[in-house]
């Protein structure tokens, strides 16, 4: 059992820490931006609740985090009541936050001069993914940093792997993101077609799912596209989020996105549409 604190409880953040605390048995300090949340996790799980994260990472062993930017996470991690200035030499703060690699980088220096450790730790598998604690974890860092900070991870993770050093977590989960995009624009499309075609969208569903075409997007999203519903999973203004530090990092490196930054503007006629918390599959929304 390791002493841990865990900073952000949003709708990622809230079941991460509670598997830390039920399936890990670890003892769980939280801190969120607004108290209440942490006080109400506190009383669920039988954990402790900071005001500060500075307070929460105080004799930790390892801190998690996962906010909603750059800005977020050097709020909560850099100046006075961050979580950097409470935190002992040894210990190893591990972030769960969708955020360039630039930040990564940045924090694993500044965290390697105060003598503690830095792992970026995106996650893929959304909410549900979240709550059964079956997330994919891409991490970047140093090895023997990751190792100790592996076993604890696997309490919310069905895998979890260093892609190399500080900042590939990010950009591996920027991949991630970027073949997202295209996946759920194609499976709209083909949705679209079905329905004008006239074709029983579930019965096409059914076969094409056993052959080439099959994802996790169309095994998973396809029904409520075609009854019309997005209010499941990841929301469109964080998939523009994360698809703006995908295109930043692609104008950095000279990678060509076509089709994500073409996706990223149809993502951005959602918005249009008033459909900035709809989910990301919501694209079929706009075809409409």
């Amino acid at each position: 059992m390791a002493k841990v604190a865990f900073i952000g409880l949003g709708v990622m953040g809230y079941p991460m820490a509670g598997h830390l605390r039920v399936k890990g048995g670890h003892e769980v300090t939280v801190y969120n931006r607004t108290a209440a949340k942490a006080q109400a996790w506190a009383a669920q799980f039988g954990g402790r609740a900071a005001a500060t994260p500075r307070a929460a990472a105080e004799g930790q062993d390892m801190v998690f985090a996962c906010v909603g930017n750059d800005d977020d996470l050097r709020q909560v991690t850099i100046g006075a009541d961050g979580a950097f200035a409470g935190m002992a030499k040894g210990a190893i703060f591990v972030d769960h936050t969708t955020a360039s690699a630039d930040v990564a980088r940045e924090l694993h220096g500044a965290a390697s001069a105060a003598g503690f450790g830095f792992i970026d730790a995106p996650v893929s598998g959304g909410q549900a993914g979240a709550e059964n604690g079956v997330l994919t974890v891409m991490c970047g860092g140093d090895a023997p940093v990751y190792e100790k900070a592996e076993p604890v991870i696997a309490a919310f993770a069905r895998a979890c792997r260093l892609m190399g050093p500080s900042g590939a977590g990010q950009l591996t989960k920027m991949v991630n993101q970027i073949c997202i995009g295209g996946l759920v624009q194609a499976l709209s499309e083909g949705v679209h077609f079905a329905q004008k075609a006239g074709l029983d969208v579930e019965a096409v569903i059914e076969v094409i799912s056993k052959g080439a075409a099959q994802s996790w997007q169309m095994e998973n999203r396809h029904r409520t596209m075609n009854e019309g519903k997005f209010d499941f999973g990841f929301a469109v203004d964080w998939m523009r989020k994360d698809l703006s530090i995908c295109l930043e990092e692609a104008r950095r490196n000279g990678a060509q996105l076509p089709v994500t930054a073409l996706v990223d503007q149809f993502y951005a006629e959602v918005q249009k549409l008033g459909g900035g918390r709809w989910d990301t599959s919501s694209l079929l929304a706009r075809l409409k």
